[in-house]
């Protein structure tokens, strides 16, 4: 590995270290249900919008029906704990399994296609499991919802509160992240990276676009599905409204807004939209009564909006160029002082005690 390219993956690992120091320690600093019960959320969706990141981002395969597989996890958890009454590591094996063998038999066909029909295909494949949830009452309750999940059991810890979830979440998204970032920095990261830039160019190349396509759909539909099956086991309830095809345009929106180029865009994008959302659930009511989930579809695609306008790598990767450009102007301005003799003002400090 060059200096320089390992200098950046020494200073991204303690970046990563830092930010699993400081979620681990929020709990003990802020121990109110509601906050938690928030970050909760977020950390869920930073695992699917982790995922997403992986398959848009670095692949340049765009999904409008990862609902479908966070669903899959969701319901295929509920049943294997709630009906058949077995462990809860087995429901989440169970259902990430399930969502990829369903996202490698989809995948093959489906990510043939490009652009806007790829778009298209995935749309589609979100609303028949939509469907399939709705109609199948029998296994998932229908419309009706699948009541009586129960809490997740796991190395002879129940998870039955906020504090308890919220860790589970955490180190779970967490791992994902790190997984992912692996992956990207590897052998496979270049070559995910040289069908984003063009399929052309890396086929000539020996690169087997097909394959890996679908080894990142595939690993994609994965992260959805644990998070689904956590969040099945956190709510203890739940309804195929929550995996509608909005839900998937939601993630996207996620994805897109941190920064679907940067491995922390996931993080991010869920980061706001979550806080962004609870902030109107709060505001809206005072202005416009009872139509608040229309005004926030509306609020959030006017920000979609500007952010491709103004921002179009994300939120994440704006963040870090900023950051990158200030520390670099710093030390230009160190090093220039330093070549004109000037004396810098930390050193007048010093000279005069």
């Amino acid at each position: 590995m060059k200096p320089e390219l390992r200098y950046l993956y020494n200073r991204s690992i303690k970046g990563f270290l830092l930010l699993a120091l400081i979620l681990l320690l929020i709990p003990l600093v802020v121990p109110s249900a509601y906050i938690l019960s928030v970050l909760i959320l977020i950390g869920l969706f930073t695992l699917v919008c982790t995922g997403m990141t992986m398959l848009m981002g670095y692949t340049g395969q765009i999904s409008l029906g990862h609902a479908a597989f966070y669903g899959i996890g969701a319901y295929m958890s509920a049943y294997v704990t709630a009906t058949l009454g077995l462990p809860g590591w087995l429901g989440i094996l169970a259902g990430a399994l399930l969502a990829a063998l369903i996202a490698y038999i989809v995948g093959i066909p489906t990510l043939k296609l490009t652009g806007h029909y790829l778009a298209l295909a995935t749309l589609g494949i979100g609303v028949i499991f939509f469907i399939f949830f709705k109609q199948l009452k029998g296994i998932t309750g229908g419309l009706d919802g699948f009541f009586g999940i129960p809490p997740l059991h796991l190395l002879g810890i129940t998870f039955q509160t906020d504090f308890s979830y919220y860790y589970l979440v955490w180190i779970v998204a967490l791992l994902g992240i790190l997984l992912a970032r692996n992956v990207i920095h590897s052998r496979v990261g270049r070559a995910l990276r040289s069908i984003h830039s063009s399929e052309i160019a890396a086929d000539s190349l020996g690169v087997d676009i097909q394959k890996y396509k679908l080894q990142v759909f595939v690993m994609s539909a994965v992260y959805a599905a644990i998070a689904g099956s956590i969040y099945a086991h956190y709510v203890t309830f739940i309804n195929p409204m929550v995996f509608d095809s909005t839900a998937s345009i939601n993630f996207l929106i996620m994805s897109v807004a941190g920064g679907s180029g940067s491995i922390w865009g996931g993080l991010v994008g869920a980061g706001i939209f979550v806080v962004l959302g609870e902030g109107l659930k709060e505001i809206i009511p005072m202005f416009v009564g009872d139509v608040s989930s229309q005004v926030e579809i509306v609020f959030f695609g006017i920000l979609l909006v500007f952010l491709l306008i103004y921002l179009p790598e994300g939120l994440a990767p704006g963040a870090a160029r900023l950051w990158k450009r200030l520390a670099t102007g710093s030390k230009a301005e160190i090093t220039e002082a330093q070549a004109n003799g000037k004396e810098l003002p930390t050193q007048t400090v010093e000279g005069g005690n």
